[in-house]
């Protein structure tokens, strides 16, 4: 969809972060992948002391404005060519219809689409360096709403959200709480209606790679779109940088670097689509949507926009850190208290890219399961490690409390380490 010339939406910095509203500006030269110009590449992880390797996909956060094709809030019903899939309400009616699809092969996203959008919202934020849009969907029936930190996160004691429900209605809201290292947030409505409709959440640990997917959202305020496509693939280590640049260009908190271990999916997400839903045939929620790769400059070119690579923080994650979030206002990480390397080790004849292990802190969940320096860290619960980002997301998706076992090459033979993961202290780097 071309914008035409009278439209006064700024246009989008390559990787844009929000569609601010301005004048028209003139053409600017093109920008580096990450943020608005300001934001740095992907940096070393200063906890694991590594630099991001060359297979890991640079992301660009997806908030903002973008070109998309909407369903702007027409409901249709399935085809004759398809069989028919009925919409089925949960039996305790607190979250959205489910669906019972008549062909699990050729889904019928009409009737996914009516059941999930209710639950998606558009959500708008406003401060003293600007404004931008972005998604979310709602989490219970209290009016917790759940989106991206880097949706909201600059609304925080100086700014002002909106948010608009499916039907057009539009409530204040206020920051419940934030988590920067995860990019998750939970705002609240203000004096929100008591009719909301909570997202049926799905099990992002049972998909598959050709799983079909719709992502649900709200690029350059065209609320209602909807796109298709399937899981691409499982467990991808994104890193979106630090985030103590903001998407206004503002300095925040030093914090740790955003990685996630996230879902891929070829359903089109473009700016705008952060915080929304990306949800099964069923229509549950199986990720938030928050990050797209970049072609990035050396590519020979800019894009800004959908290249057919999008990324969801999976919703066992998103859900752990929300309940969290609107319990304290705060939430906990998993660590394991090393600091690791790209390392590539000889596993039998061949050879395999790990995380290999630095250093141990004491008094660590690394420590107490007896992991040493030089140790390659190869798998995490039988998942593939091969880099040292790739074990931050990995720990990073777990939470505090949970048993893993590390599958580690030591003096050539591999052995299984068993740990326990523990809180991270607020100091710890």
């Amino acid at each position: 969809m071309t914008m035409a010339p009278e439209d006064h939406t700024q246009q989008i910095p390559q990787g844009g972060y929000y569609s601010q509203s301005a004048p028209p500006v003139p053409p600017a030269p093109p920008t580096p992948p990450l943020g608005e110009g300001s934001r740095p590449a992907p940096k070393r992880d200063n906890r694991f002391g590594q630099t991001v390797g060359v297979a890991l996909l640079a992301a660009v956060l997806a908030s903002g404005g973008t070109y998309a094709a909407t369903q702007l809030g027409g409901q249709s019903t399935a085809t004759g060519s398809t069989p028919a899939a009925t919409a089925t309400t949960n039996s305790n009616q607190n979250s959205s219809p489910t669906v019972v699809q008549g062909n699990a092969s050729a889904p019928d996203w009409a009737a996914v689409s009516a059941a999930v959008s209710p639950s998606v919202v558009s959500i708008d934020v406003t401060t003293q360096q600007g404004s931008g849009a972005g998604s979310g969907v709602v989490f219970d029936k209290s009016g917790h709403i759940l989106t991206n930190n880097h949706v909201v996160g600059d609304a925080t004691g100086n700014g002002a959200i909106t948010v608009t429900l499916s039907d057009g209605r539009t409530y204040g809201a206020t920051i419940v709480g934030t988590d920067a290292s995860t990019d998750l947030a939970v705002i609240k409505l203000t004096n929100g209606p008591g009719d909301l409709t909570p997202i049926s959440l799905g099990n992002s640990e049972t998909l598959k790679v050709g799983d079909p997917a719709m992502a649900v959202g709200n690029p350059l305020g065209l609320s209602g779109t909807v796109t298709t496509g399937i899981i691409s693939a499982l467990n991808r280590p994104v890193s979106t940088g630090t985030p103590s640049q903001s998407p206004f260009g503002q300095q925040q908190s030093s914090g740790d670097e955003v990685v996630t271990n996230a879902i891929q999916t070829s359903a089109a997400i473009n700016p705008g689509n952060s915080g929304g839903a990306l949800v099964n045939g069923k229509g549950e929620l199986i990720g938030i949507n928050s990050s797209i790769a970049s072609l990035g400059q050396s590519s020979g070119g800019s894009q800004s926009g959908n290249i057919g690579i999008g990324f969801a923080i999976p919703v066992k994650e998103a859900k752990s850190i929300a309940d969290q979030l609107i319990k304290s206002g705060k939430a906990e990480h998993s660590y394991l208290g090393v600091s690791t390397r790209d390392a590539v080790v000889s596993d039998g004849t061949a050879k395999r890219a790990g995380a290999q292990v630095v250093s141990v802190s004491p008094s660590t969940p690394a420590a107490n399961a007896g992991l040493k320096n030089g140790d390659v860290i190869i798998a995490v619960d039988g998942q593939r490690i091969d880099s040292a980002t790739a074990l931050v997301a990995q720990i990073r998706e777990m939470t505090v409390g949970d048993k893993a076992t590390l599958t580690v090459i030591r003096g050539g033979a591999r052995q299984d380490v068993p740990v326990t993961l523990a809180a991270k202290p607020s100091t710890s780097n």
